[in-house]
């Protein structure tokens, strides 16, 4: 329905290239939390960084399931940082510089982020604010040919390493959320420090606590317009929180077929643990609560691909789906019994970064409260732009 075969063939493609060129490093970027470089070239030489960007910087302009394809097999490698570094470039800040930035902009960063040259992050998230964007509290005042930031930001993914970062800042903070403004920053911009954070899982990404004192970044670096920044964020939720409905519905899957296969082959008391009827019966439900957020956020890729906005959707493919792999998860690595525990089997990690789902990207809380306005209370979060 919405795989074809060129769909099938560029997964597996995918598949061989990661078997081949990731999934031999995991290990060592697990420990050290440090992504090796060289891997961003092979990606973007592969175009699998230009997936669905324009082909006249060097992108492929495939449809979103090829978005999809790619959340799934990053999961399916078992490192959730690795996975999430990947995506917060393409699908965080790539996003942003394609949909606002100038044409001076898009060849300067977005060319060279499809080609796998320069890594960027997106910091909106601040210390005090959390999943709060429209209260952030950074400032960038104008002066003369530049304007100037201070302020924080925090839980940035590839906060410590990225070449770029796009910022989101308050031009006119009389405004609120109406005087807020985006900007790129090259890193090695005079005044920005990062301080590395230390994480339950996701260990292979950089999180950082990034410090904007000072920094003066030049007026043509703002993307869009003046004080149009918090709709611009708005009008990109959708394909972020879909993003992380499908990496989830992904990370569940691959839990899943890891412990089905565990359970076959362990025998208990004479007989496999895929014969007792008690383990039977919860692996279903697990499996049937997997497949449910699938098809829905297969469902509503094929809304937006075709160009509708699905805030309230994706906002539901993200509560759901990262709740549903947290469960799933938690209960597969119950099948493995002590060996679930143990660092040699996959669960224990897949553990550790899939309770970050109902956390990154706004917090199961703050969803439930988004969605309730918009189902209760009939408010519309259309953006204007």
């Amino acid at each position: 329905m919405y795989f074809t075969e060129e769909h099938n063939l560029f997964r597996k493609s995918l598949q061989e290239f990661l078997k081949k060129e990731v999934v031999p490093h995991i290990d060592k970027w697990e420990k050290t939390g440090t992504i090796e470089p060289f891997i961003w070239k092979k990606f973007g030489d592969m175009g699998f960084f230009g997936i669905h960007y324009p082909e006249a910087y060097g992108g492929l302009n495939l449809d979103l399931f090829y978005t999809v394809i790619l959340q799934e097999e990053l999961q399916r490698i078992n490192s959730g940082g690795f996975a999430a570094a990947v995506w917060a470039h393409v699908y965080l800040a790539m996003t942003h510089l394609n949909a606002e930035g100038s044409e001076a902009i898009k060849e300067k960063y977005l060319a060279p982020s499809i080609a796998g040259e320069k890594i960027g992050c997106l910091c909106i998230t601040e210390p005090s604010g959390g999943s709060d964007v429209a209260g952030i509290s950074t400032t960038a005042v104008k002066e003369g040919d530049f304007y100037v930031i201070n302020g924080s930001k925090t839980f940035i993914t590839n906060g410590v390493y990225s070449d770029y970062l796009v910022v989101a800042a308050k031009t006119n903070p009389e405004l609120g959320n109406k005087g807020m403004s985006i900007f790129v920053v090259d890193r090695e911009t005079e005044g920005i420090s990062a301080t590395k954070l230390d994480k339950l899982g996701w260990r292979a990404s950089d999180t950082a606590e990034i410090a904007f004192d000072n920094v003066r970044v030049p007026t043509s670096n703002l993307l869009g317009e003046e004080n149009q920044g918090f709709g611009y964020i708005l009008q990109h939720f959708s394909l972020e929180r879909l993003v992380m409905g499908i990496n989830a519905h992904a990370r569940a899957e691959y839990a899943l077929e890891y412990a089905l296969n565990y359970m076959s082959e362990r025998t208990a008391f004479g007989k496999e643990l895929d014969k007792y009827q008690a383990l039977r019966h919860k692996f279903v439900d697990l499996y049937a609560d997997m497949e449910v957020c699938k098809q829905f956020n297969y469902a509503v890729t094929y809304r937006l691909e075709k160009g509708e906005y699905v805030v309230k959707e994706a906002s539901v493919s993200k509560l759901k789906s990262t709740e549903m792999a947290d469960k799933v998860v938690y209960e597969c690595l119950q099948f493995l019994g002590g060996y679930g525990y143990m660092e040699d089997y996959p669960l224990a990690r897949l553990w550790r970064d899939s309770r970050l789902g109902p956390i990154g990207g706004g917090t199961s809380e703050i969803l439930r409260e988004i969605l309730s306005k918009m189902i209760i209370d009939k408010k519309e979060y259309k953006s204007k732009i």
